[in-house]
């Protein structure tokens, strides 16, 4: 005799049949071991880096949503040092890859090579197969090499001789561009651009920070940092998987997926309050990738917070960074000096927070 009846509300499930289940809330001393992780992290900026605060929690957001990031500056500010101190942050893998127009997909995956000794093929893996990837001005590598690295960043694997072969977990492509030369260099095609969840555009340090700068660069002896003089305190691979496990566990109420979902909409000229005259400046709007990138950022935003909730502030705060890059705007509007940070204002002015 069953002491619980069953729901009559609800059939029969079927055997061997599992009922999904809800993720379960994230604990209060999970968030705060969240929280002191993410504080040794940018303890390790300091040291490296001054200013740049924008950048420096991009960065740390990015890792732990569990996505990629492009920087984007003009020469002298950083973005190579940036990128290398989250990465030598984490005691995980690291490699450099210095995109130029002869780099072949090879050079970055890995090629297999015909061991005379053994009469075999043996693979020798690339670069790419790190935790942390740094693609060095990725927009001056051929078109072919950017669909192997999109192949990376979207699979989570890579195809060595009809070989599919994993790619480290976590994994995380930092790429750096220079918008001001346009010479040899291959603009990344919309598709690429949509894997990166976040894209960043550093600008010129204050006077104060570049005398900082300075004095730092003094003290240290050197213009280049060296990973090794640094203190031993890295977060480990341990840590980072349980940084972004956490982040999923984050409560995002249904008001703030609507929030997600309507700014991305609006780019399109949907959305609840679709903006008049948008068609003639927008060419293609954000895609979904766009509102889930919203999401993942705001519960990594939130956590890092102390928060296990989301709040409107924790999306609203990194909209420009989430859909700047997925926006395509028309020849008239590039002819008439708009960007798309100027569009993405107009949308976050435009869509009601709730």
């Amino acid at each position: 005799m069953a002491i619980f009846p069953p729901n009559p509300q609800m059939p029969p499930q079927p055997a061997g049949m599992r009922v999904p289940v809800a993720a379960s809330a994230i604990a209060a001393d999970d968030v705060k071991r969240a929280a002191a992780l993410a504080d040794r992290i940018r303890a390790r900026f300091a040291q490296t880096l001054v200013g740049q605060d924008h950048l420096r929690e991009s960065l740390i957001l990015t890792l732990v949503a569990g996505g990629h990031i492009l920087i984007e500056s003009v020469p002298g500010l950083a973005k190579t040092t940036a990128a290398q101190t989250l990465a030598t942050s984490v005691s995980g893998t690291f490699k450099r890859v210095q995109c130029t127009p002869d780099l072949m997909p090879s050079d970055l995956v890995g090629t297999q090579v015909f061991d005379f000794a053994s009469q075999k093929f043996t693979t020798q893996i690339g670069p790419i197969h790190a935790n942390f990837v740094l693609l060095d001005e990725i927009n001056r590598s051929n078109a072919k090499t950017q669909s192997a690295m999109l192949e990376a960043m979207a699979e989570g694997a890579t195809t060595i001789g009809g070989e599919r072969i994993a790619l480290p977990k976590p994994f995380m492509v930092i790429a750096t561009q220079n918008p001001i030369e346009e010479e040899g260099t291959f603009a990344l095609p919309e598709a690429q651009m949509d894997r990166f969840m976040m894209k960043a555009v550093m600008t010129y340090p204050t006077a104060d920070e570049e005398r900082r700068m300075l004095a730092l660069l003094t003290r240290r002896g050197s213009d280049v940092f060296d990973p090794s003089q640094l203190p031993a305190d890295q977060v480990s691979i341990r840590d980072v998987e349980f940084l972004r496990a956490a982040a999923k566990r984050v409560h995002v109420s249904d008001a703030i997926m609507r929030y997600a979902v309507d700014l991305a909409a609006t780019s399109r000229g949907a959305g609840t309050h679709p903006i008049q005259g948008l068609a003639s400046l927008v060419r293609l709007g954000a895609s979904p990738r766009a509102s889930i990138a919203l999401t993942r950022i705001g519960q990594a935003n939130a956590l890092l917070k102390g928060r296990d909730y989301v709040v409107p502030e924790d999306v609203k705060s990194v909209v420009h960074e989430v859909m700047r890059h997925r926006i395509v705007l028309t020849f008239e509007a590039l002819a008439d000096g708009v960007t798309a940070d100027q569009v993405v204002d107009r949308i976050v002015r435009t869509v009601p927070v709730p």
